[in-house]
Protein backbone atom coordinates (compact mmCIF):
# COMPACT_ATOMS: atom_id res chain seq x y z
CA UNK A 1 0.00 0.00 0.00
CA UNK A 2 1.03 3.48 -0.68
CA UNK A 3 -0.25 6.87 -0.33
CA UNK A 4 0.05 9.28 -3.18
CA UNK A 5 -0.79 13.24 -2.25
CA UNK A 6 -2.79 14.63 -5.30
CA UNK A 7 -2.81 18.57 -5.94
CA UNK A 8 -4.90 21.09 -7.07
CA UNK A 9 -4.10 23.77 -8.88
CA UNK A 10 -5.62 26.87 -10.41
CA UNK A 11 -4.13 27.04 -13.68
CA UNK A 12 -0.19 26.37 -12.56
CA UNK A 13 0.28 23.03 -11.97
CA UNK A 14 2.38 22.76 -14.93
CA UNK A 15 4.78 25.29 -13.16
CA UNK A 16 4.24 23.81 -10.11
CA UNK A 17 5.13 20.29 -11.20
CA UNK A 18 8.33 21.77 -12.82
CA UNK A 19 9.24 23.24 -9.67
CA UNK A 20 8.86 20.11 -7.33
CA UNK A 21 10.26 17.97 -10.27
CA UNK A 22 13.63 20.16 -9.51
CA UNK A 23 13.39 20.85 -5.49
CA UNK A 24 13.16 16.99 -5.14
CA UNK A 25 14.84 15.54 -8.35
CA UNK A 26 12.64 13.88 -9.78
CA UNK A 27 10.95 13.71 -13.23
CA UNK A 28 7.57 13.99 -14.61
CA UNK A 29 6.17 11.16 -15.81
CA UNK A 30 2.99 12.02 -17.53
CA UNK A 31 1.44 15.13 -18.11
CA UNK A 32 -1.42 16.03 -20.44
CA UNK A 33 -4.18 19.08 -20.69
CA UNK A 34 -7.95 19.05 -20.91
CA UNK A 35 -7.15 20.48 -24.35
CA UNK A 36 -5.50 16.68 -25.04
CA UNK A 37 -8.66 15.30 -23.85
CA UNK A 38 -11.12 13.30 -26.46
CA UNK A 39 -13.99 14.83 -27.37
CA UNK A 40 -17.14 13.84 -25.35
CA UNK A 41 -20.63 14.60 -27.04
CA UNK A 42 -22.34 14.60 -23.09
CA UNK A 43 -19.98 17.75 -22.28
CA UNK A 44 -20.29 21.48 -23.32
CA UNK A 45 -17.02 22.96 -25.39
CA UNK A 46 -14.24 23.41 -23.44
CA UNK A 47 -13.85 27.00 -23.42
CA UNK A 48 -10.52 28.07 -24.91
CA UNK A 49 -9.16 29.59 -21.50
CA UNK A 50 -9.37 25.86 -20.25
CA UNK A 51 -7.40 23.56 -22.79
CA UNK A 52 -4.17 24.83 -21.49
CA UNK A 53 -4.35 23.57 -17.91
CA UNK A 54 -2.77 20.46 -16.77
CA UNK A 55 -5.89 17.40 -16.64
CA UNK A 56 -3.34 15.24 -14.68
CA UNK A 57 0.83 15.33 -14.01
CA UNK A 58 2.69 12.25 -12.43
CA UNK A 59 5.77 13.35 -11.02
CA UNK A 60 7.96 10.36 -9.57
CA UNK A 61 11.05 11.08 -6.92
CA UNK A 62 12.87 8.43 -5.91
CA UNK A 63 9.95 5.67 -4.39
CA UNK A 64 7.31 8.92 -4.02
CA UNK A 65 5.27 10.16 -6.11
CA UNK A 66 2.83 13.45 -6.18
CA UNK A 67 0.29 13.81 -8.70
CA UNK A 68 -2.02 16.84 -9.61
CA UNK A 69 -3.92 18.88 -11.85
CA UNK A 70 -5.40 22.08 -12.25
CA UNK A 71 -9.31 22.75 -11.45
CA UNK A 72 -11.32 22.66 -14.58
CA UNK A 73 -12.69 26.58 -14.36
CA UNK A 74 -16.50 27.06 -13.91
CA UNK A 75 -18.59 26.52 -16.82
CA UNK A 76 -21.42 29.03 -17.91
CA UNK A 77 -24.70 26.98 -17.74
CA UNK A 78 -23.16 23.74 -15.56
CA UNK A 79 -23.40 23.14 -12.24
CA UNK A 80 -20.09 24.16 -10.09
CA UNK A 81 -19.91 20.14 -8.81
CA UNK A 82 -19.90 19.45 -12.39
CA UNK A 83 -16.45 21.38 -12.66
CA UNK A 84 -15.42 20.01 -9.61
CA UNK A 85 -16.48 22.93 -7.52
CA UNK A 86 -13.86 25.04 -8.78
CA UNK A 87 -10.42 25.87 -7.40
CA UNK A 88 -9.94 25.61 -3.31
CA UNK A 89 -6.83 26.46 -1.42
CA UNK A 90 -5.48 23.73 0.34
CA UNK A 91 -7.45 23.39 4.42
CA UNK A 92 -6.54 20.71 6.70
CA UNK A 93 -3.67 18.92 6.07
CA UNK A 94 0.87 19.31 5.40
CA UNK A 95 2.55 17.16 2.90
CA UNK A 96 5.36 15.87 5.43
CA UNK A 97 8.61 15.48 3.55
CA UNK A 98 11.05 12.97 5.40
CA UNK A 99 14.57 13.82 4.49
CA UNK A 100 17.94 12.01 5.65
CA UNK A 101 20.17 15.41 6.72
CA UNK A 102 19.92 18.85 7.85
CA UNK A 103 21.80 19.72 4.99
CA UNK A 104 18.86 18.31 2.42
CA UNK A 105 16.16 19.71 4.60
CA UNK A 106 17.31 23.34 4.36
CA UNK A 107 17.61 22.55 0.73
CA UNK A 108 14.39 21.50 0.28
CA UNK A 109 12.68 23.82 2.76
CA UNK A 110 14.77 26.85 1.41
CA UNK A 111 13.32 26.03 -2.36
CA UNK A 112 9.67 25.60 -0.53
CA UNK A 113 9.92 28.68 1.06
CA UNK A 114 10.84 30.74 -1.59
CA UNK A 115 7.71 33.20 -2.96
CA UNK A 116 5.98 31.05 -0.12
CA UNK A 117 5.21 31.77 3.19
CA UNK A 118 7.18 30.24 6.76
CA UNK A 119 4.90 28.93 8.83
CA UNK A 120 7.98 27.64 11.32
CA UNK A 121 11.64 28.26 10.33
CA UNK A 122 13.59 25.44 9.32
CA UNK A 123 15.86 24.52 12.86
CA UNK A 124 16.36 21.55 15.27
CA UNK A 125 14.15 20.93 17.38
CA UNK A 126 13.75 18.28 20.59
CA UNK A 127 12.76 15.62 18.29
CA UNK A 128 15.28 16.20 15.12
CA UNK A 129 18.01 18.05 13.70
CA UNK A 130 15.80 19.89 11.49
CA UNK A 131 12.11 20.50 11.07
CA UNK A 132 9.99 23.58 9.35
CA UNK A 133 6.83 24.12 8.23
CA UNK A 134 6.23 26.65 4.87
CA UNK A 135 3.32 26.82 2.40
CA UNK A 136 4.89 27.42 -1.11
CA UNK A 137 4.10 29.80 -3.66
CA UNK A 138 1.39 27.56 -5.11
CA UNK A 139 -0.85 27.38 -1.84
CA UNK A 140 0.58 24.58 -0.84
CA UNK A 141 1.60 23.17 2.77
CA UNK A 142 4.39 21.41 3.54
CA UNK A 143 6.95 20.47 6.76
CA UNK A 144 10.27 19.32 6.01
CA UNK A 145 11.67 17.21 8.47
CA UNK A 146 14.86 15.10 9.34
CA UNK A 147 14.27 11.63 9.84
CA UNK A 148 15.39 10.84 13.53
CA UNK A 149 18.61 9.12 13.93
CA UNK A 150 17.48 6.56 16.43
Amino acid sequence: MNITPYLSFDGQCAEAMAFYAQVFQGHIVYQSTFGEMPADPNMPPLPDTAKNRIMHAHLQFGSNNIMASDTMPILPGIDAQACGGGYQKPQGLWISIGVDSADEGLRVFAALAEGGNVTMPFAATFWSEGFGMVTDRYAIPWMVNVASAG
